[in-house]
């Protein structure tokens, strides 16, 4: 069994990224991106998919957060297609039916190579704190076209907008967990 894991290092004008993925990790996070919220969403992540993320990232953010949140989530697709194995033997397929309080999010994952992304959040509140809530369906689109992965992510109700994206954030984490296991019965 190879180890599934990939190192990427992406500096930019406005970005300097350094990313570390383990797909077999235990939940370990590691993740300093200057943007508390986004911290946050990619700790739940890491601990719910079981996988091992190191994220050092800084960039611009006396502008906004909108170059480091892009940068994160390119290199985070990038890694996830550069692991060792092309996807050989894994189950593919993923979904979650996730409840965090009051809220409530489904999320269907294929790890087949065709990226497109279904992503529905509606909520007024647009921030929380500083952090534009907008910024997040952009990080699952380039997660999703630079991880080639087809992803349907939707939060079904709940009214703490906080809720609504933790929700959908451990959503996809238990999904791809669960699309990302191997099959044993595939040699």
């Amino acid at each position: 069994m190879s180890e599934r894991t990939a190192t990427i290092q992406r500096d930019t004008s406005e970005t300097q990224i350094s990313l570390s993925l383990n797909l077999d990790g235990t939940g370990e996070a590691r993740i300093e991106t200057g943007v508390p919220f986004f911290n946050h969403m990619l700790e739940l992540l890491t601990k719910h998919a079981l996988i091992d993320l190191e994220v050092q990232a800084s960039g611009h953010h006396e502008v906004d957060y909108h170059h480091t949140v892009e940068v994160v989530d390119l290199v985070l697709g990038q890694a996830l297609t550069q692991v060792p194995g092309d996807r050989i033997g894994i189950l593919r397929y993923g979904s979650s039916l996730l409840p965090m309080d009051q809220a409530l999010a489904r999320v269907a994952i294929d790890l087949g190579g065709r990226p497109y992304l279904v992503f529905g959040v509606n909520h007024a509140e647009r921030k929380i704190r500083d952090f534009d809530l907008g910024l997040l369906e952009e990080f699952f689109r380039a997660f999703t076209t630079e991880g080639r992965l087809n992803l349907h992510a939707a939060h079904l109700y709940g009214k703490d907008v906080h809720h609504a994206y933790e929700s959908i954030f451990k959503g996809v984490a238990k999904a791809l967990d669960m699309a990302l296991s191997r099959d044993p019965r595939v040699a």
